[in-house]
């Protein structure tokens, strides 16, 4: 079955139908990374997103134990082939059989390193993924241009709090759309993990008296998050050791008075160059974001800038003044991508010793 990808600049392209054949409008953007094609689908942060694989060929090792979280969070899947035959001693079914049980449109077969090049050059911008073949451009052009990604971490969130056991420190982990691995490499570090929904109260998660909190991973535009950023200020007015990743990073900052700005088209791959300010090391790390921290908004007097990304200089990390409080940009917890930066989970339960 045809397929098109409309983009809101009116660029066509046409490819065949691949999972769900419903439409989707969305916005577009592209992930570099070559494999990991699973944890990237079932990603939280890309609630509100339809994801173009710049790799040419995904699904050749299948469906495998990989999943970041219980479902699949993009709205629409785009690339440029799909194995037909994938093996792998893992796998458990194909990659468009996992689209379609997922309910996830998608298109394959068109040339996504011209889409991609499209979305560097004039940025990020609305598609839509569509199957009907008399679509009329005049009406879809201004459905895109209307579409807003809106509340998507409420929609990712979990919806009550639970506990993963351990034996050592205890780690309360706000979910803003975490992935799985960030509660697992906490828990493999021996700490018990109890992880709240996104709109818990701070009041709720002092009251638990945690050695630590992390603030996790999440999709959409920080500065909607209006009523967490108010309980993130709360937390950080506590002297409780605090780590935060990706939307955690970001609305961190947005809590001590810092603001963030949308990137032309975002870190989204496992091959982004951080810099560790304070050792001069470069690392290489999975990221997932179109949203950075304004760096010259910092307070000075608040924090202080921790990590560089050496491709574009944007900010990378934050240290923050007379505080147990750091925060990244980029994804330790890798799933997928390197795992480089694994140390920092080590660095956070040091802090929560020191802490105790």
């Amino acid at each position: 079955m045809k397929a098109f990808l409309i983009l809101e600049d009116g660029t066509v392209f046409t490819g065949t139908s691949i999972g769900s054949t419903r439409e989707c409008i969305s916005e577009i953007v592209f992930n570099t990374s070559m494999t990991g094609y699973l944890e990237v689908l079932t990603d939280p942060s890309y609630a509100g997103q339809a994801v173009t694989m710049t790799y040419p060929l995904i699904g050749n090792y299948g469906i495998t134990p990989d999943m970041e979280s219980k479902k699949a969070w993009p709205d629409g899947y785009i690339v440029r082939e799909l194995s037909r035959m994938p093996s792998n001693f893992r796998c458990e079914g194909t990659i468009q059989d996992f689209l379609k049980a997922q309910d996830i449109p998608g298109i394959a077969g068109i040339d996504t390193r011209a889409l991609t090049k499209v979305l560097r050059e004039k940025g990020t911008m609305n598609g839509m993924i569509t199957t009907d073949e008399g679509y009329d451009l005049d009406e879809v052009l201004p459905k895109l241009k209307a579409y807003r990604v809106g509340d998507v971490v409420s929609k990712v969130t979990c919806p009550e709090k639970y506990v993963l056991k351990g034996d050592g420190l205890k780690v309360a982990l706000l979910d803003l759309g975490a992935k799985n691995n960030i509660a697992k490499s906490l828990n493999e570090r021996g700490c018990e993990v109890t992880v709240y929904p996104a709109h818990t109260s701070a009041e709720e998660i002092i009251a638990s008296a945690p050695d630590g909190i992390m603030l996790s991973n999440g999709p959409g535009d920080p500065a909607d998050c209006t009523s967490v950023i108010a309980e993130i200020r709360r937390l950080y007015e506590t002297d409780i050791p605090i780590f935060a990743i990706c939307l955690g990073h970001q609305l961190m900052a947005l809590a001590t008075g810092a603001t963030t700005h949308k990137l032309k088209y975002g870190h989204r791959g496992g091959n982004h160059p951080v810099k560790d300010l304070a050792t001069g090391r470069v690392y290489i790390s999975s990221q997932n974001h179109g949203y950075v921290v304004d760096e010259d908004s910092v307070d000075p007097k608040v924090a202080v800038p921790a990590f560089r990304n050496v491709n574009d200089g944007t900010n990378e990390g934050l240290s923050y003044i007379g505080k147990n409080i750091f925060t990244v940009q980029f994804h330790p917890e890798a799933c997928p991508g390197p795992q480089d930066s694994g140390y920092l989970f080590d660095r956070f339960i040091e802090m929560m010793g020191g802490a105790k």
